[in-house]
């Protein structure tokens, strides 16, 4: 029979595989431009999205897109650049001018076609007037440590941007502008992807220093002036595709498991929270299904997405889907005939080099055995470290593509 850990790294294989940007361009592609076609993006998905839309392209075109560093791939007339995620970086901050400067280039016989994936707020570091990268990384660091939601991020991000929140739609018209998208965020809303750089934001602005203040966030007066005088012009809505979302990966995963013989429940594509309280939850569903087969009868498997968060209180090496997953297998305690894997989809989970983690029912027997306090590892947010020691951790590398987070509770 097939072990848990290969049954689990299959779920999350099937998932990945779902989540990549390669032959979904098809049927979405429009006529060719009497013009140029000009190709910018962002993202950790962006240098994949390129190749692929290349491949699918069949006319000539050229552009620009920037990703993170270590998540490049080949491609034949679209420049791909690398730059750093989640603090951005003056590499970013070229980037983002350059692609913007490509857009205000387009005519009205231009295409603009934007590839947008997660991570590219990061990456877009185009600051507004008035507002230093400096600023944006200090801004960016507290959001990150407060454990602001994604969406506060983004609230905030566009708020200091020159290129966010509609800002490069507004560069690139009259041209035509086409976006792509891979969906990193609960309920897939496509102007908080990438903190929508083409799709017009009305959030007023009081909203972001609302959140900053909500996380108590220092800002100083010119920061203010300057987030309040950043306001976006009108602008004429752009087209939309969306390529892959975390449904989609979820989905894949779900027929992966009926082809194996066990049942699949996907518990939702936009769960968020904190790690050890969404791990809380989980724990109670997954005890429910082995003991009374609720809801949900064994064989099953639990999946789930969407982002959690964590409140940094230790020192440790953490990431979100190992805390989960630490939480987890404490709440667990050893159930016997469950198993779990908790990883992020564009294979880095916080700022470590592995995509998460994965547990058995033996996981708190064997630390205990290599003398590991696992309440203690949890508690110093040091959950990758306790992983390592047990060689549990899921290392991939650079998937690039980002569909957010990928959990899987296998029930036996």
């Amino acid at each position: 029979m097939t072990g848990d850990k290969e049954i689990l790294r299959g779920l999350f294989d099937a998932a990945l595989a779902a989540a990549l940007p390669d032959g979904r361009f098809a049927g979405r592609l429009p006529p060719p431009p009497r013009g140029r076609t000009i190709v910018l993006g962002a993202g950790k998905g962006a240098a994949r999205m390129a190749q692929a839309f290349e491949a699918a392209w069949e006319y000539p075109c050229e552009g620009l897109v920037v990703t993170r560093y270590g998540h490049g791939a080949a491609t034949r007339s679209i420049e791909v650049v690398e730059a750093s995620h989640p603090v951005p970086d003056a590499a970013g901050e070229r980037a983002a001018a350059r692609i913007l400067a490509l857009a205000a280039g387009a005519g009205a016989d231009d295409l603009v076609i934007c590839l947008i994936s997660g991570g590219a707020s990061a990456l877009l570091a185009l600051p507004a007037h008035g507002i230093t990268l400096e600023t944006k990384r200090r801004i960016n660091k507290a959001l990150l440590k407060s454990g602001a939601a994604i969406d506060e991020m983004n609230a905030v991000r566009k708020a200091m941007s020159a290129i966010k929140g509609g800002r490069l739609l507004a560069a690139a018209q009259p041209a035509r502008c086409i976006t792509y998208l891979i969906s990193d965020v609960p309920g897939d809303e496509p102007a908080i992807i990438g903190s929508g750089p083409t799709i017009p934001d009305a959030t007023p602005v009081e909203a972001a220093l609302s959140i900053l203040a909500r996380h108590r966030i220092e800002v100083e007066p010119a920061l203010a002036t300057a987030i309040r005088a950043n306001t976006l012009p009108q602008v004429l809505p752009g087209e939309i595709h969306m390529l892959a979302t975390p449904k989609m990966a979820l989905d894949a995963a779900a027929a992966h498991a009926r082809s194996l013989g066990f049942t699949p429940l996907i518990l939702g594509d936009a769960i968020e929270g904190i790690a050890t309280e969404v791990a809380t939850v989980m724990a109670g569903i997954a005890q429910s299904a082995a003991r009374h087969g609720a809801p949900v009868a064994r064989p099953a498997v639990l999946l789930s997405g969407g982002e959690t968060t964590v409140m940094v209180k230790g020192h440790g090496r953490g990431g979100r889907n190992a805390e989960f997953l630490l939480a987890l297998a404490l709440r667990l305690d050893g159930l016997a005939g469950v198993s779990a894997i908790a990883c992020d989809t564009d294979g880095i989970d916080g700022s470590q080099d592995n995509a998460g983690a994965w547990i058995g029912q033996d996981i708190l027997a064997q630390a205990r055995s290599r003398g590991l306090d696992a309440r203690a590892f949890l508690d110093n947010n040091d959950a990758y470290s306790f992983f390592a020691a047990l060689d549990r951790l899921v290392v991939t590398g650079p998937t690039l593509t980002n569909v957010n987070d990928f959990r899987a509770i296998l029930i036996r």
